[in-house]
Formats: C-alpha cells, structure tokens, sequence
C-alpha cells in the first residue's frame, strides 16, 4: 500500500512448501525453524539487492521472532516460473517456495522498484491455526 496516495496494488506470491505440505494452495502453517521449508509470519526489513541463485534477489531481515531466523534461512523476494497465472490455471495452484517470498518474474521489476532497502513487508494470515 502506498500509505502516501493509499493505493494498493497486488502481486502473486507463493508460500513455503511447508506451510502447505498437501499442497492444496492454502497456508496450513508458519514456522521460523531451520530446514521447514515454511514461510515465517511477522514484518520484514527489506535489504540489498543482489544476483542470486534465483537471479535478481532481496534480501531479508526478520524483525519478530516468529521470524528471526530469516537471514540465516536465506529467506529473500525473487522471482519463480512457478508463481504466474497460467500455473494457476493449468494446475489450480501456485507452486511452492522454501519459504521466501516467491513472486512472478514479471512482477520482479515493479516490486524491487517499489519496495527498495529499508522498507517493510509483513506475512500473516487470519486462516492459520498452528
């Protein structure tokens, strides 16, 4: 939300593989542990950009400790062949990450723009009852 203007604007984003283990497209549970594969609840700091793995990345800072161990767990913003619409209408969901914020590659360059270092970002859900 641009807090300026209140415009919102939205993007796909797909959550850890073991926040939704069945894989049904719905967030099951959170987790901060090491190794979960899920993705953490609570507000993030965003940081430097940098050229990844997953190509064009963001790093990450949790800032609660139902997220503290973000940057150990390497979680990050990049993009994913796996989250676009097509996936959703071949397959009726998005894939999964490890637990990073997994967005459309075509949304990649607007969402770095946007969020840039220092800002926030906060993951929760009113569905999950872990």
């Amino acid at each position: 939300m641009n807090l300026a203007d209140g415009r919102v604007r939205s993007h796909l984003v797909a959550h850890g593989r073991g926040s939704d283990p069945a894989h049904t497209g719905w967030l099951e549970r959170f987790s901060n542990e090491p190794r979960s594969n899920a993705t953490s609840a609570g507000a993030y700091r965003t940081g430097s950009l940098y050229l990844g793995a997953h190509g064009r990345s963001m790093q990450l800072e949790g800032l609660d400790p139902t997220n503290s161990n973000a940057a150990s767990r390497a979680i990050v913003v990049h993009g994913a062949w796996y989250v676009n619409e097509e996936m959703v209408g071949h397959s009726g969901v998005l894939g999964r990450s490890q637990g990073c914020f997994a967005v459309a590659d075509s949304s990649l360059p607007e969402i770095m723009a946007r969020l840039g270092p220092g800002r926030l970002i906060y993951a929760d859900s009113d569905k999950v009852t872990a």
